[in-house]
C-alpha cells in the first residue's frame, strides 16, 4: 500500500492521501533537474522565486503575475529567449512550476487550455515572423486572448483530414494585400465563445488528396464572418460549440506554415493536445483522483470494504499514470511530444471515468441528485467544474474529444508499436473525388 494511506478506511481520511485538501505536497527535486545541467536548474528556480518576490500571486492579479512569468522566460521555459522562454531543457518547467504553483500560483493550462495546450507550440513552430510570434505569445500566457481550436466539422470528426472548411486566396501578391477567404462550419469547439483567436484548419486545395491540400491559420474570433452558436451538453453547460464561418476573410501572414503544408502543422498541434490533456498533475495524490479522495474523507458513513479496495486501486492507477506522465516529459526534453503523448491522452480519459464512477458508486442514490439542468454558459462563477455529479456527466467526453480512444489505439499500434496501418480506400485520391455521404 503507497506511503500516505490509511490501512483503516473506515474513518475520515482528510489529508491521508498524498494532495488530499493540499496535504502531502512535494516540491522538492523533481524530474527536471536531470534533464539539464545544475546550472540552468538553478537559474530557472532563481528566476522563479524572484518573480514569486516581486509578484505575489496571492497579492496581484492573474494577468500581471503570468506576464511577469512569460517575462522572466517562465512560461514554456524550452522556448527561445524573448518568446516566454529561456531556451533551456523542456524538463526544467517542472522546476519553475513547483516554485511558482508552491507559492499560490495559477495552473495556466487550466485557464487556457487551448492556448498553453496547443496554440504556443504550434505559432512558435509554424509562425512567419518573429514579431507575429511575439503580438499572439504573451497576451496568451497572461490569458488575456483566450484560445480555441477549429478542426473538427460535421463530416470530418475522427477523419480529420476530410474536413471540407475552404481558404481561397484573394488578392494581388505584387502588393502584399492577399487574404485568405474562409467558408464552412466547425462543431465541438471548446470556449470558442470567450476566445479571441482560434486555430483553423481548412481545405485550400480540393484537387490535391486530403492530407495535401490543407492549409493552416489563425482566426480572428471577433472578426466578420464568424459567429459562434452554443452546443448543450448533457451537464447544462455550453462550453462547446459550433461556429460558421461566412467569407471571412484571414490575413496571408497569419497563415501557420506553408500553403498545402496544414497537415503537417496539424500535427504539432493534435501531440502536444493530446500530451496536454494526458498530462497528470505534477504531485502524488492530485488531479481527478484528488476528487474521490476527498469525497471519501467527506462521507465516512459511505465507507465499505469492497469501496475502500476500489478507491486504493484508482489511486495506485493514477500514481502510474503521474509517473509515467513525468517520465515522457522528461524523456521529450527540448524536442515536441510524439505519438507517446497518446499514452498519457488514451489512459487518462479512461481513468477519468472510472475516478467517477467510483464516486458516484460511492454517493449511492445521492449520485442521481442533480442542481440543474438548466442551460448556462460555460465557467460560471465559482468551481467551473461544478458538483462531484457534474464532473461524471463531464467524463463522459473525456474518450471522445482530443481524439477518441479507439483513435488513440490506432495511433499507439502504427506508430509507437510498428504495427500494420488500416487500409485506406482514399489514399492519393484528389478529395473532391472522395465519395461523402
Amino acid at each position: 500500500m503507497p506511503a500516505g494511506f490509511h490501512s483503516d478506511f473506515s474513518g475520515p481520511l482528510t489529508g491521508a492521501f498524498p494532495g488530499a485538501n493540499g496535504a502531502g505536497r512535494d516540491y522538492g527535486r523533481g524530474y527536471g533537474d536531470d534533464m539539464s545541467s545544475a546550472g540552468d536548474a538553478g537559474r530557472v528556480a532563481d528566476l522563479a522565486r524572484a518573480v514569486v518576490a516581486e509578484h505575489d500571486p496571492k497579492e496581484v492579479p492573474v494577468i500581471e503575475f503570468l506576464g511577469a512569468c512569460y517575462d522572466a522566460g517562465l512560461a514554456w521555459v524550452h522556448f527561445p529567449e524573448g518568446l516566454g522562454g529561456l531556451g533551456v531543457s523542456r524538463g526544467l518547467q517542472s522546476v519553475a512550476d513547483r516554485v511558482l504553483q508552491g507559492a499560490g500560483g495559477p495552473v495556466p493550462l487550466g485557464l487556457n487550455p487551448m492556448g498553453y495546450g496547443m496554440a504556443a507550440p504550434t505559432v512558435r513552430e509554424h509562425a512567419q515572423s518573429e514579431e507575429f510570434k511575439r503580438s499572439l505569445l504573451r497576451p496568451l500566457a497572461t490569458t488575456e486572448h483566450i484560445w480555441c481550436q477549429l478542426f473538427s466539422e460535421p463530416g470530418a470528426g475522427s477523419d480529420l483530414a476530410g474536413l471540407a472548411t475552404s481558404a481561397v486566396l484573394d488578392g494581388d501578391p505584387a502588393t502584399g494585400s492577399q487574404q485568405w477567404v474562409i467558408n464552412g462550419q466547425k462543431v465541438w469547439t471548446s470556449l470558442a465563445h470567450k476566445s479571441r483567436w482560434g486555430l483553423l484548419l481548412a481545405r485550400s486545395d480540393p484537387d490535391a488528396p486530403k492530407h495535401k491540400g490543407l492549409t493552416y491559420f489563425v482566426i480572428d474570433m471577433h472578426g466578420p464572418g464568424v459567429e459562434c452558436r452554443p452546443l448543450r451538453q448533457i451537464t447544462g453547460q455550453a462550453e462547446f460549440n459550433e461556429v460558421y464561418i461566412t467569407d471571412a476573410r484571414i490575413p496571408d501572414a497569419y497563415r501557420l506554415g506553408a500553403v498545402g503544408d496544414g497537415w503537417r502543422v496539424a500535427m504539432t498541434t493534435l501531440m502536444n493536445e493530446r500530451s496536454a490533456l494526458g498530462a497528470s498533475g505534477s504531485r502524488r495524490g492530485s488531479g481527478t483522483i484528488a476528487d474521490a479522495v476527498e469525497l471519501w474523507a467527506a462521507r465516512p458513513d459511505l465507507h465499505t470494504p469492497v469501496l475502500r479496495d476500489r478507491l486504493s486501486q484508482l489511486w495506485l492507477r493514477a500514481e502510474a499514470q503521474r509517473l509515467t506522465s513525468e517520465r515522457s516529459r522528461a524523456a521529450a526534453t527540448a524536442g515536441d511530444p510524439g505519438p507517446e503523448g497518446s499514452i498519457g491522452k488514451m489512459v487518462g480519459a479512461e481513468l477519468n471515468q472510472h475516478i467517477y464512477e467510483f464516486c458516484m458508486d460511492l454517493l449511492g442514490p445521492e449520485g442521481i441528485l442533480y442542481h440543474s439542468y438548466a442551460m448556462h454558459g460555460a465557467n460560471p462563477d465559482g468551481d467551473w467544474r461544478g458538483p462531484i455529479q457534474q464532473r461524471y456527466l463531464r467524463s463522459r467526453a473525456n474518450t471522445i474529444e482530443g481524439g477518441t480512444s479507439e483513435v488513440m489505439r490506432n495511433i499507439l499500434g502504427e506508430r509507437v508499436l510498428g504495427l500494420p496501418g488500416d487500409l485506406r480506400a482514399d489514399a492519393g485520391i484528389p478529395w473532391k473525388d472522395i465519395p461523402r455521404g
